[in-house]
């Protein structure tokens, strides 16, 4: 796996999980949906990427976007 498509499936899960617990618990999850889509829609802008940092320092191979 590459460090582009674990933090895309990062991201993914979180966003998901995000979107359960607010429908179960509070709405205010939905906060951290948008924290995670702002993050995703700065890091296209910047290519910086914090989970991207800490996984190539676990060894996943960097990917196109995240190299």
């Amino acid at each position: 796996m590459t460090i582009d498509r674990a933090v895309f499936a990062f991201a993914g899960t979180f966003i998901l999980v995000s979107l359960a617990l607010s429908q179960l618990h509070h709405e205010y999850w939905l906060f951290f949906t948008g924290f995670v889509g702002l993050n995703m829609l700065q890091a296209a802008f910047t290519g910086f990427c914090p989970l991207a940092i800490v996984l190539k320092r676990l060894g996943l191979a960097p990917g196109i976007a995240f190299s």
